[in-house]
């Protein structure tokens, strides 16, 4: 196998959950190849490294080897080597945190002033 699809190899190691998905933040610029904007049509070889925008995590995956069809979460590891830093995990865990209200912990009560802006946010 000389080369497969990127949009395709995404959606077969689970980083998208559609290939219209992957093929899209293709066609955006979002999916990088060894530093250069892919296109959904563009072919992978084993070592590329691919930096892509996941859930709010910008990943960086190295491809192990090549895959025609989908594959169960379990055996994804074969085929891809996560190299993202576990700060971006940690930040977008924060972000999420912000953005549902929660406060840090061991902060306190909120205060009346706090509670009303959160009521404000939230109704």
């Amino acid at each position: 196998m000389d080369g497969v699809r990127i949009d395709k190899w995404l959606w077969c190691v689970r980083l998208f959950k559609s290939r219209t998905l992957a093929t899209t933040a293709c066609e955006a610029g979002k999916v990088k190849i060894d530093g250069q904007p892919a296109k959904p049509s563009r072919n992978i070889k084993i070592g590329d490294v691919i930096v892509l925008p996941v859930g709010g995590v910008a990943r960086t995956v190295k491809v192990r080897q090549l895959l025609q069809q989908r594959v169960g979460a379990p055996k994804v590891p074969e085929f891809m080597e996560d190299l993202t830093a576990p700060e971006e995990f940690q930040k977008a865990r924060e972000e999420g945190a912000r953005a549902s209200g929660l406060r840090p912990k061991g902060s306190g009560r909120p205060t009346k002033r706090d509670r009303r802006i959160l009521q404000s946010f939230f109704d």
